[in-house]
């Protein structure tokens, strides 16, 4: 990947997409294989890569008794950022992702799906990352939530020149954001190119066509996989 690129990762549910998102943000050991961000080992030089990368994910944790302002404040103070400039940053990048101000100071457990996700997204912002890895982002938002998502990830690269890694169910969504589009079946990177480029590589007229002709499977075959191994490394 290129700095200030965005590449989606499509795959059968189970491929290993949310696999690649946990080994590139450090969360998980490798068993084989290596991978560099921007020029760093990310098996070995793991806390140069932390502070390069943030990651969003369908299941986005946070502590449910906190509020939005506190998660987001506890969460900078990892990445070395004072109280002064927490405290300026919080609400601005708040407001960016659409979050209501009248409800920064309610509890999380009280928050829709969507307005946790605006957090978790506001969280990955507030250390201004170098490459953002998004693990389905919009899974289980409302269109609304979604498309302001999908609007505010465009945002990201054009302010912040930040590198987008975007893991997802939603070939429209891909084929809007993306640079280009790469295809994992069973965790081989069966090819990563632009959106035009799949399409004539197999002589179809959609990504959902050029998905089945690459692996001879439908795009929701393998959806209980994927759901197993989320809640396996949840």
């Amino acid at each position: 990947m290129e700095r200030g690129e965005c590449v989606a990762i499509l795959g059968q549910n189970g491929s290993g997409k949310s696999t690649l998102v946990r080994l590139l943000s450090t969360l998980l050991l490798q068993d084989g294989g290596t991978a560099h961000v921007f020029g760093y080992d990310v098996f070995k030089e793991p806390r140069k890569v932390q502070r390069l990368v943030n990651r969003v994910s369908v299941e986005a944790s946070f502590f449910k008794k906190m509020s939005a302002a506190e998660n987001l404040a506890y969460a900078a103070r990892f990445y070395g950022m004072g109280p002064r400039e927490t405290h300026a940053k919080i609400p601005v990048i708040l407001e960016r992702v659409g979050f209501p101000a009248a409800r920064r100071g309610e509890p999380m457990e009280n928050l829709s799906r969507g307005m946790q996700q605006k957090v978790a997204l506001a969280r990955a912002l507030l250390t201004s990352p170098v490459l953002l890895l998004l693990d389905e982002p919009t899974t289980g938002l409302d269109p609304r939530s979604k498309q302001e998502v999908q609007t505010f990830i465009r945002e990201i690269r054009l302010q912040h020149d930040s590198t987008i890694l975007l893991c997802t169910h939603d070939m429209k969504e891909a084929e809007e954001l993306a640079d280009r589009i790469g295809l994992l079946d069973r965790g081989e990177l069966l090819f990563i190119e632009p959106v035009e480029d799949v399409k004539e590589r197999y002589g179809v007229e959609t990504l959902e066509e050029a998905f089945f002709a690459a692996t001879g499977r439908t795009f929701e075959d393998e959806k209980t996989e994927d759901d197993e191994e989320r809640e396996v490394f949840a």
